[in-house]
């Protein structure tokens, strides 16, 4: 008797499978199925079964964090592990503001916030704004300078448009939610007011769950989350849990920037919608930006809430773990920061106790100030707050390894259709892909073997391929002054032999000449050789194959191509590039290539005596 295999769930083939068992009954035996009512009763069963299915399939599915596509059921997850998804950001710039009078007096000024500017990108027009209240002072000669309140003439100003949503707090036996919405909202810029009664003046502002570093009996807190239509919640205490809580009568006012989201990223110059007013005259406010807009993104992503929340959840709120750092970082930073990673001094070559080191990657276009303004922010807001006393935050720049690959692979041209060349850019652009989805970022290893499975499924003729791996640091060299250099690799370097050069760069000038640097063969001892062999300085430096490093010592180059004078060497172990700490590996696509070897496999080879 025929089986119906329950895993086939496509309605052509259930149907198939249910016709072919009712063939095998005698009654059936000979029946015109296409031609017949019953047909109509298969298709019914067939979609039932079909549908049933499929919502059993997703429902399995939506259950788990992992497996889950739809976005309420992820924010619902996550939510169970206490993790709840940032909403758009809104872009931030950093400028310089004061205002030009001839008077003397007064000797200090306010500008309030929400004071608005406005900028233009790609002709479209933004409104940037405030968040507090700034200071200007008077140095004597009528020119106020506003500051903040540390001292600071660096303001910050952020993109989105000043909105207010308010509630009555009703009977504190129903369930209390309080629904924003607007999908646009920036929940960091949100104040939260809560007043005694419709027509008071007093207040309290709550604060966020996620700035909160003790709660007690008196604390007084707020929860935002992404609700699954896309508006936003904001619940408070129950009256125990997270201190004291809203009671019926109370009014809530929240303000809150509706934002563009990254639209807003790149604006270069403001201009304030308001004058400031001294003495009943009102005076210009001058803006000098000091870094462009940045910051600006979108909602946080599906991936990105399924990565973060179980790290999330690890952490606990608190930075014991290398994990615990990496986690809170991007949970609270992550509209600057493409990766993070952390590790501690123990881990750190050389090993420095009682510190924890930190390498940001930001996204493109962080200007350096915004980069230091968010070091600066992560020490005060995290680690002086989460993390384990007398362990200091240390900070280390991302250390980009570029990898040089060169492909050789054999093409059966009698299999394609493609030239040989076009097979080659085929190749290429395969690698650039791999690179892009696999490496540049933190704890990413090169494993040659699967980038040449990639390669040799990419088409049939294709009949096999191989690489050669080189790994690649850079410097600037000065051009006027004798330095040495250190170049550490994050893997060994392969031993010199009488054969292969294992370190060579890419050109520059020396002693008028166009020149290069390799090791002389069997030996670690680095030269600088010109374009026909001939030695220039026998000795300006060595490298170390067990560390890692190239050192160059007295070396002045007058002049190099390009913006960097590339340094490459052949690691020991070419099949798997595993970086540590801050390294992180990407392609250098100018000096990697793709080359075929035509292989004619089914060309007749006849053998003469």
């Amino acid at each position: 008797m025929a089986v119906i295999r329950s895993s086939d769930l496509d309605f052509d083939v259930i149907k198939e499978n249910l016709k072919t068992f009712l063939q095998q009954q005698d009654e059936f035996a000979d029946y015109d199925f296409e031609a017949s009512g019953l047909s109509n009763i298969l298709d019914v069963l067939a979609y039932n079964t079909h549908l049933n299915g499929l919502i059993a399939n997703l429902a399995i599915n939506e259950s788990f964090l992992s497996t889950a596509q739809l976005r309420s059921s992820v924010l619902s997850h996550a939510e169970t592990l206490g993790y709840y998804s940032r909403s758009r950001t809104g872009s931030s710039a950093t400028v310089n503001l004061s205002v030009s009078t001839a008077l003397s007096s007064p000797t200090f000024i306010s500008l309030p916030a929400n004071t608005t500017f406005t900028t233009e990108i790609d002709n479209v027009s933004y409104s940037f704004q405030t968040l507090e209240e700034y200071i200007g002072y008077n140095n004597g000669s009528g020119l106020f300078t506003f500051e903040t309140t540390g001292g600071s003439t660096s303001i910050e100003i952020t993109e989105g448009t000043l909105k207010t949503k308010t509630f009555l707090v009703g009977d504190t036996t129903d369930d209390q939610v309080y629904v924003i919405p607007d999908e646009t909202i920036d929940t960091s810029t949100m104040v939260v007011n809560v007043y005694d009664t419709a027509t008071s003046s007093s207040f309290e502002t709550y604060i966020d769950v996620n700035r909160a570093v003790r709660i007690d009996n008196d604390s007084i807190i707020y929860i935002i989350r992404e609700a699954p239509n896309g508006y936003y919640e904001v619940t408070f205490s129950n009256g125990n849990v997270l201190g004291k809580a809203p009671v019926a009568g109370n009014k809530i006012v929240i303000t809150y920037l509706s934002t563009a989201g990254a639209a807003g990223n790149g604006a270069d110059t403001f201009l304030a919608d308001e004058s400031v007013t001294i003495s009943g005259t009102d005076y210009t406010l001058t803006t000098t930006v000091v870094s462009e807009s940045s910051g600006g993104d979108a909602k946080e992503s599906i991936a990105s809430i399924k990565g973060n929340a179980p790290l999330s959840f690890a952490s606990q709120q608190r930075m014991v773990t290398a994990e615990d750092y990496k986690a809170l970082i991007l949970e609270n930073y992550s509209s600057y920061l493409e990766d993070v990673i952390a590790w501690g001094g123990n881990d750190n070559v050389p090993p420095v106790y009682g510190r924890v080191y930190v390498s940001l990657k930001f996204k493109d276009n962080i200007s350096a100030s915004v980069q230091q303004t968010i070091k600066d922010q992560i020490v005060t807001n995290l680690s002086d707050n989460l993390a384990i006393m007398s362990i200091d935050t240390v900070y280390t720049d991302p250390t980009n390894t570029f990898i040089e690959i060169e492909t050789i692979f054999n093409l059966d041209p009698d299999q394609t259709g493609l030239s040989p060349k076009a097979v080659e850019n085929d190749v290429q652009d395969t690698v650039e892909s791999y690179f892009t989805a696999n490496l540049n970022s933190f704890g990413k290893t090169f494993r040659r073997s699967n980038l040449l499975a990639e390669i040799d499924g990419l088409a049939p003729a294709i009949l096999n391929s191989r690489m050669n791996i080189k790994l690649q640091q850079r410097i600037t060299p000065s051009l006027t002054t004798v330095s040495d250099y250190t170049l550490s690799y994050p893997t060994a370097i392969a031993a010199a032999d009488d054969v292969n050069y294992i370190v060579t760069s890419s050109r520059f000038t020396y002693n008028d000449q166009s020149c290069f640097i390799r090791n002389q063969l069997s030996s670690t001892k680095l030269q600088i050789v010109n374009l026909s062999g001939v030695v220039q300085l026998d000795n300006v430096g060595s490298f170390n194959a067990t560390n890692g490093t190239v050192s160059l010592a007295g070396f002045l180059p007058t002049a190099y191509e390009g913006t960097a004078i590339k340094v490459s060497v052949t690691p020991a172990n070419q099949s798997t590039i595993k970086p540590l700490r801050n390294y992180i590996l990407a392609l250098d696509p100018a000096l990697s290539f793709a080359q075929s070897v035509i292989d004619y496999q089914n060309t007749a080879v006849s053998l003469t005596t």
